[in-house]
């Protein structure tokens, strides 16, 4: 299998042989070279050629692929599952149906090398995972419903395997699932549905290293219509150059430990905030479990931090036991994924756009 995963500022590609990673690799792309690119969508060639130029030095034959697997991107809501890139994908992923994001590329790559190679192209658990249950949707204002967008790849595929480390399947499990990167996301897991999740990309939950989260509301109106900023400064400040970036000056958490270590008060008190938000989304999700709760899945690149985690279990270790899963693991999780359709334990999901009046 072939795994695609594009980030902002780098493509990560690998070559699976049932579970085993044989081949791994991350390309970096250099600012100078995005930057020619007026939309997201204008990456694709750029993209998918440097895919291929890399599997073809590294000798391997695109005939022997039994199917492309790509990180899902900005559809419309959908549950968890794995889904096969169908036409109608490709319409909303080509037209950002949801938004432009960099992850769009990843079921556009594979189906069109796919459709080359004749085999099957899919995504997994993609951004847009929604199933949230009806009351967590409901917000304070009727047109501001709550959105279900979260590291939905990630998370699943730690509960899954958290699940099986508890002798349980992941079906009967009930799992707090913290997601800890960029942004920062915490999924109420039941019995294999995320029953509510803050959305970690524009404004929910923690802030996180380079989000803003949840703001008071009345001084974000106020700094709105202040005059000073125009929409777009304002959705930078939430995304981008919110958290630790504004606090800061920086989304490095590594930086930020070593100013810890070397007495920056003012690091250690943001830091130690950022600790605090997390643990606070904790103990709201373990209500929303009714505190039936498995496990505390912490995940993501800040799971790596000791003293963070140390400190973010302090807070809540009572609701029950910690568990650790630092990193991502994205192409093992795509893999995953799509070998559960390979091997029939899973059927693939369709994703269908409905026609209206047919």
């Amino acid at each position: 299998m072939l795994i695609i995963n594009p980030g902002s500022t780098s493509t990560k590609i690998g070559v699976f042989e049932n579970h085993k990673n044989i081949f791994e690799k991350t390309i970096r792309h250099d600012l100078k070279e995005l930057n020619q690119f007026n939309r997201m969508i204008d990456q694709f060639k750029f993209r998918k050629d440097i895919i291929l130029d890399t599997l073809e030095q590294e000798g391997f034959n695109l005939s022997d692929f039994k199917a492309i697997c790509a990180r899902g991107g900005l559809l419309r809501p959908i549950e968890g599952g794995t889904y096969i890139v169908s036409e109608d994908m490709v319409h909303d992923l080509k037209n950002g149906y949801n938004g432009e994001h960099v992850s769009n590329l990843g079921g556009l790559i594979a189906y069109d090398m796919a459709q080359d190679l004749k085999v099957p192209a899919y995504i997994v658990d993609p951004v847009v995972v929604d199933e949230m249950q009806p009351k967590a949707k409901i917000s304070g204002l009727s047109e501001l419903p709550r959105k279900s967008i979260f590291h939905a790849l990630n998370q699943k595929s730690v509960a899954r395997k958290v699940a099986e480390e508890l002798n349980k399947a992941y079906d009967k499990a009930n799992l707090i699932v913290c997601h800890m990167g960029g942004g920062i996301t915490v999924g109420v897991h039941q019995h294999g549905k995320v029953i509510d999740v803050n959305n970690g990309l524009d404004g929910e939950g923690p802030f996180s290293p380079e989000r803003a989260g949840t703001l008071p509301a009345g001084q974000l109106v106020d700094m709105c219509f202040s005059g000073n900023y125009d929409q777009q400064t304002i959705k930078k400040k939430l995304v981008g150059q919110g958290g630790l970036v504004d606090h800061l000056g920086t989304q490095d958490a590594l930086e930020v430990e070593k100013r810890i270590q070397n007495g920056d008060d003012t690091a250690k008190a943001i830091y130690d905030a950022m600790a605090y938000q997390i643990a606070k989304e904790i103990g709201s999700a373990s209500v929303v479990l009714k505190g039936q709760v498995d496990a505390i899945v912490l995940t993501g690149g800040l799971a790596y931090g000791e003293d963070f985690v140390k400190n973010i279990t302090s807070y809540v270790e009572w609701i029950s036991d910690v568990v650790v899963k630092p990193g991502e693991n994205e192409l093992e999780a795509l893999a995953e994924g799509a070998l559960r359709v390979l091997t029939n334990q899973e059927k693939p999901k369709e994703y269908i756009i409905e026609k209206k009046g047919v």
